[in-house]
């Protein structure tokens, strides 16, 4: 019933050097959050700081969200290939939510712990001063670190970058409370280190739980918000010579986005004139939504989603002919034969030379046979005969 076309958009930035530049990245954050973890799990030990081996855990967990990242962000590069024909970007998407998962499990436990130790705050021994320097030196280091992961995941549309940049901004938030916690410990109110520790736990977990849960709509092929489809519709019916659209389908695949859609087209246009249209209208949707990656047109005639309407029952053009044939003898072979399949009928358009017919008169005379023949006929709605002018 339709026409459809694929074709891929051509990235600014190649895959390659977007691989390159987020794995460098990540390695600087791969050098804070190790340097970090060691300072705060050893310090926090050595000191009797709960929440500082808490952070320390939560740095631990941004360790392993960068790992994550480098590997996926090397695999996701990858070209596309017979097994995977939109690429491998979804790999990233999978590492989102194995991270999500294993935060939801950290800030679980740390949650756990502390509400343990709380029930017996009284044997704790006491916070020492130097854990609230390092509780310092994690909110400086954190904050400095997410500027700049934020910067280059907003400049590559990576959602696990920003992810692990965000990641890196909850934990220099956190460390803050870490800090409220440890003075207040300094202070004598040594539940306060306990409390610091359990909200950390908290922040951990929902985190967690929010990076999974986004993960799994995509995998599931959520599609792009209300806004971003409406913008995507208004630009394909803005093409010239679509005079409607029927459905528009779109799903997130990482940073990208993937969508097909059904556009009506004038009826009774050339195959190649719908081409024509098609291509336009998808460079439209790259020009204006840089953030899709592949788009496919399916050009119809009519509303095809409407089972009344559907071609399915109808002869193929072969089967037509052959009931055609008898009828046909009387007049010269048809150069062309053109077929509408429209309304869930058949109008059948013959084309012959204007040689082979006295007058004008002659032709519409056979064209009225034609029809009276053909009158009730179960798929062709109606026929009409067209003269070409012989060459010159």
């Amino acid at each position: 019933m339709g026409h459809e076309h694929h074709h891929h958009a051509v990235p600014v930035i190649t895959a390659a050097d977007r691989a390159i530049e987020a794995q460098r990245a990540t390695w600087v954050s791969v050098a804070v959050n190790l340097v970090m973890t060691l300072f705060q799990v050893v310090v926090g030990y050595l000191a009797h700081s709960q929440s500082l081996i808490a952070h320390g855990l939560h740095s631990f967990s941004d360790l392993l969200s960068d790992f994550l990242v480098i590997y996926a962000t090397r695999q996701s590069a990858h070209p596309a290939d017979s097994a995977h024909p939109y690429g491998h970007a979804r790999i990233e998407t999978a590492a989102t939510f194995i991270l999500g998962l294993s935060l939801t499990t950290i800030g679980g436990g740390i949650l756990w712990e502390s509400g343990m130790r709380l029930q017996h705050i009284e044997a704790l021994p006491d916070v020492e001063l130097s854990a609230l320097w390092v509780a310092i030196a994690t909110v400086v280091s954190k904050e400095a670190l997410y500027r700049y992961l934020i910067s280059v995941g907003e400049r590559l549309r990576s959602q696990l970058m920003i992810a692990n940049a965000l990641h890196t901004r909850a934990d220099a938030a956190s460390a803050l409370v870490v800090v409220v916690g440890i003075g207040g410990a300094l202070l004598g109110w040594s539940f306060l280190d306990l409390l610091a520790a359990a909200l950390m736990g908290f922040m951990i977990l929902r985190m967690g739980l929010g990076l999974a849960w986004g993960a799994m709509k995509e995998l599931i092929d959520t599609g792009l918000d209300e806004t971003q489809v409406a913008a995507i519709h208004a630009t394909l019916l803005a093409t010239p010579g679509v005079l409607g659209l029927h459905e528009l389908r779109t799903r997130r695949m990482a940073h990208q986005a993937l969508v097909d859609a059904h556009v009506q087209v004038d009826a009774r246009i050339s195959v190649s004139e719908w081409h024509c249209i098609a291509v336009t209208a998808m460079a439209n949707v790259f020009r204006a939504h840089p953030e899709v990656l592949d788009v496919l047109v399916h050009i119809d005639p009519e509303d095809d989603f409407d089972p009344d309407l559907a071609p399915g029952h109808l002869p193929a053009r072969a089967a037509l002919i052959d009931q055609l044939q008898p009828l046909l003898a009387d007049l010269p072979v048809p150069e062309k034969i053109v077929l509408h399949y429209l309304h869930g009928r058949i109008e059948v358009e013959l084309f012959v030379q204007h040689r082979f017919f006295a007058d004008e008169e002659a032709v519409k005379a056979a064209e009225a046979k034609l029809s009276d023949q053909l009158l009730g006929h179960p798929s062709i709605r109606r026929i009409s005969l067209n003269c070409l002018i012989a060459p010159n």
